[in-house]
């Protein structure tokens, strides 16, 4: 029970991050379109350890 719990935190977090970052580096592309290369490469990078850490956690949760 307590397991179906902590599996729905960690998802809704992990979609939380991900759509703060990907609002964020719309933002920042938005200021600065001459970095848009740079802050699509960043993003996608974060993204990646943000689910990466978030899957961790799901299968540590079981």
């Amino acid at each position: 029970m307590y397991n179906l719990i902590g599996a729905g935190l960690i998802v809704i977090g992990g979609g939380i991050g991900l759509g703060m970052i990907g609002g964020k580096a719309m933002e920042g592309i938005a200021r600065q379109p001459e970095a848009a290369g740079k802050i699509q490469t960043a993003m996608i990078i974060i993204g990646a350890l943000l689910e990466g850490l978030a899957f961790g956690a799901l299968l540590l949760g079981k």
